[in-house]
């Protein structure tokens, strides 16, 4: 199985990919992706997040019917046609992306939970195993901003955490069928877009990332208030294995929208991609 050659040792930020590189440089470092998480969560009432279970089944619900119309559309083709197939299928993704982003609203708050309802241990999960997460030396550690901002000067973990401090015990929910409670803390991401003055009215943000991760996320919920850039994991410093020094949590979206170990953030209106979207996730993936 190939894997980031240089994961195990400490990463620089120059490391990563360069902030003016466009997503094809994320791209052309993806490395084969490992089919479910080292650890598995502890079993929780799924009474607990029925209303969010409500929300995903309407809109599976949503996208079976556009793909039913995707299909209608091909009526007039072989199936043995891929690429023609490819093409309508991926256009229908791109619908469905529209259709979520009509429905979101930015007033709309995830369940936030109590302490005593924290999953532990949490767990680990990416595309690699958890000895594999980059080990980042934080007293070189540079993010760097770049596009449609006014501010593109590198921020260092002081000046990130100069900023006003937020929390919240929020649900992740993976496409993978699991959920996790966690304590999530740092800066709330509108907080630091402003800081950099960044073009808001800009379409997308995208990240790229120290284990050749990138993503990328609308501004509706860019700018939503519980969109989180994560410092630290309950009281301590976000360990390597949750995405330290710097993570997303997005808790309006599904898990492989909140970006670890993040190197670099750009805002820009060209369509950015993600790791797991190039693949054929679904890029916008709102709970």
């Amino acid at each position: 199985m190939n894997r980031p050659t240089d994961s195990r040792r400490i990463l620089r930020l120059e490391e990563a990919a360069p902030p003016d590189a466009g997503p094809e440089s994320a791209r052309g470092s993806m490395v084969t992706p490992i089919p479910a998480p080292a650890r598995k969560p502890e079993r929780i009432d799924a009474a607990d997040f029925k209303p969010a279970l409500a929300r995903l089944q309407r809109r599976l619900f949503l996208r079976s019917s556009l793909s039913i119309g995707a299909l209608s559309m091909l009526s007039g083709c072989t199936l043995q046609d891929g690429d023609t197939v490819d093409k309508v299928l991926w256009a229908m993704s791109h619908w469905n992306d529209r259709v979520q982003g009509w429905l979101f609203n930015r007033n709309r708050l995830a369940p936030t939970y109590s302490a005593s309802q924290i999953t532990t241990p949490f767990p680990f999960n990416a595309f690699y195993q958890e000895f594999d997460a980059p080990q980042i030396d934080g007293s070189t550690y540079q993010l760097q901003v770049s596009g449609l901002v006014r501010d593109k000067r590198p921020w260092n973990l002081a000046a990130l955490r100069a900023l006003p401090q937020t929390g919240q015990i929020t649900r992740h929910i993976c496409i993978e069928g699991w959920s996790a409670i966690g304590d999530w803390r740092g800066v709330t991401f509108r907080t630091f877009l402003e800081r950099i003055g960044a073009d808001t009215t800009a379409r997308y943000v995208g990240f790229k990332c120290a284990d050749r991760y990138y993503s990328s996320l609308d501004m509706a919920t860019a700018l939503h208030p519980q969109t989180l850039l994560t410092l630290d994991f309950g009281k301590d410093p976000l360990p390597a294995k949750y995405g330290y020094p710097l993570k997303l949590r997005v808790p309006t979206k599904l898990g492989f929208k909140n970006p670890k170990h993040i190197a670099a953030i750009f805002v820009t209106n060209t369509y950015p991609g993600g790791y797991w979207e190039d693949q054929g996730y679904n890029w916008y993936s709102g709970l």
